[in-house]
């Protein structure tokens, strides 16, 4: 027979750590919203960023630019730019974001490409250190902010931009998780220097709302054209030569770039963080309710036992 004492401490347990995630999943959904404020806030910057980089587009063609950024140059050597977290509690965001990261890095070495690691997160940063006779890696940064700011991004920016320009790595590429909902995320692999300017212009942009609805937090998708800032006039006369423009404004662009991988990185660890914990919630929920059956059982099984005996010593 089960120890009563054992089972009811057991439940005390259980509801407690059920409280525990509940809160952890709470304090997961107010952070998703703000990194959602966060990727709402910077996009003015970079639609006015990506209405000047069109108006030089219309009036020059970037293949005949002198820009570095622009230039394809043999590929012989290849950094990933590898994003996952600090922390765990998380799903498999963190688990998935580093195969990927392995799958690619498998691919490039097969292909023949010198490949090295640009580690973002405490994660990725400790499972790649401990193979370190397997993997090349270049720099670390963790401890950043959990909703990304533009300083995280200009850091991680500096680097793979004086790599990329002193030649000691040809082409760069992130691998990130996209944000899609707040159940699905995808690990993805984005070219990110040499810049193709090109695809600055995105009709398909989507931005993502959470909002609460039947005390429920729902996603809601909502296709956004990719600039709502106003088209430059065409008299507009720029001082300076369209090379020192594009040599200017090319850095910050790609730092825009990162910049957004790295809040849809952040949300979508968060969101895994929410979802993960509401499972553990759940599940918490479920034991808890196994434990009291079984403790309801063993308790009546308990006052029969006593009841058989105080009748079978009554009748001696």
């Amino acid at each position: 027979m089960a120890n009563l004492k054992e089972i009811r401490d057991r439940i005390v347990s259980v509801k407690n750590t059920r409280k525990i995630t509940e809160a952890m999943r709470l304090v997961a959904a107010a952070k998703v919203r703000r990194a959602q404020d966060q990727v709402l806030r910077s996009r003015p910057f970079a639609d006015r960023l990506a209405r000047v980089l069109e108006n030089i587009q219309s009036r020059m063609k970037f293949e005949a630019a002198d820009s570095p950024l622009l230039k394809n140059r043999e590929v012989q050597n290849v950094t990933l730019l590898a994003v996952t977290g600090d922390r765990g509690l998380c799903g498999g965001y963190n688990t998935n974001v580093i195969k990927r990261t392995e799958q690619r890095y498998s691919e490039l070495q097969e292909l023949g490409f010198s490949t090295s690691l640009v580690l973002i997160g405490r994660k990725a940063i400790t499972y790649f250190q401990n193979r370190s006779s397997q993997y090349k890696i270049r720099a670390c940064f963790q401890d950043l902010e959990q909703v990304p700011t533009s300083k995280d991004a200009e850091q991680t920016t500096s680097e793979v931009l004086s790599e990329f320009l002193s030649e000691s790595t040809d082409r760069v590429e992130i691998v990130y998780t996209k944000f899609i909902s707040l159940v699905s995320c995808e690990p993805v692999v984005q070219t990110l220097l040499p810049l193709d300017p090109q695809g600055i212009a995105n009709e398909d942009d989507e931005i993502f709302r959470i909002t609460t609805k039947d005390s429920r937090l729902v996603i809601e998708k909502d296709s956004a054209p990719a600039n709502e800032q106003p088209k430059l006039p065409s008299d507009v006369v720029f001082e300076q030569s369209p090379d020192d423009l594009l040599n200017s404004l090319l850095p910050l662009y790609l730092q825009n770039q990162v910049l957004r991988a790295l809040q849809e990185a952040a949300a979508s660890e968060l969101a895994s963080r929410m979802t993960a914990m509401n499972n553990a919630s759940d599940n918490a929920k479920e034991l808890a309710k196994t434990l009291n059956l079984t403790y309801n059982k063993a308790r009546q099984a308990a006052i029969t036992q006593e009841i058989l005996e105080v009748v079978g010593g009554a009748s001696v």
